[in-house]
């Protein structure tokens, strides 16, 4: 793991706050397209196994981080399924990670704000003549505030994370200052334990803008929603 030997510079910070919104970013992407089809599986039909697989679901949405990553890491090594593709200590491993931990919180949410529109509501797209995607595209804009929280919600996790990313990415930075698959939460870390507090305190401050403006979102998403 290589350290950059400056105790802070600019180009250092604003490629950790690149490799972290590119990592939670395209995460957060990938969960979305799996969970949102999910959640509306879940929310309109009904079959044998759906009350286990909802279980899973709110179980993984605790699932320990450093577990995933502990399994994520496996996966990609030389002993794994995908240690052909040489993802080791890689961003693409860091994405698939944050993938795992942000989708049961994503799809619940979801199913949740889809499960919360009226049935009056699919019955009139029904009646109307529509069919089952107009029915899901009627529910998906009714239900849209709460997906987008879902959404957010997802992302504030991931950008927020540490164990798992650290344990597939490595923390890695050039020696230029350039990260590689250091983030944000992973160089606070780093940071601190090596007494640059300085630098740790600007990413720290970093970190929490981009939090409080995820949660400012929310609320505001979620008000909008009640006023619906």
């Amino acid at each position: 793991m290589s350290l950059p030997a400056f105790p802070f510079e600019p180009q250092y910070v604003w490629s950790i706050i690149d490799v972290s919104l590119y990592v939670s970013g395209l995460a957060i992407v990938f969960s979305t397209a799996v969970s949102l089809p999910v959640a509306l599986l879940l929310g309109f039909t009904e079959f044998r196994g759906k009350q286990f697989l909802q279980a899973i679901i709110n179980t993984g949405m605790g699932f320990p981080s450093v577990v995933v990553g502990l399994l994520v890491l496996f996966a990609v090594s030389n002993q794994g399924p995908l240690g052909g593709l040489d993802l080791v200590f890689t961003r693409e491993a860091m994405i698939m990670s944050q993938f795992v931990l942000a989708t049961p919180a994503i799809t619940a949410i979801s199913l949740a704000a889809v499960s919360g529109v009226e049935e009056n509501v699919r019955d009139a797209a029904h009646v109307l003549g529509g069919t089952r995607v107009d029915v899901a595209l009627v529910t998906i804009k009714e239900a849209r505030y709460g997906i987008a929280t879902a959404i957010l919600a997802g992302f504030g996790r991931a950008i927020s994370e540490v164990g798992s990313v650290l344990i597939v990415g490595g923390n890695i930075a050039s020696a230029d200052g350039v990260s590689k698959t250091r983030t944000l939460t992973t160089a606070i870390q780093l940071e601190a334990r090596q007494g640059r507090y300085e630098t740790a305190m600007v990413l720290g401050g970093i970190l929490l803008v981009i939090v409080l403006l995820i949660n400012a979102v929310v609320v505001r998403l979620g008000e909008g929603g009640v006023m619906q």
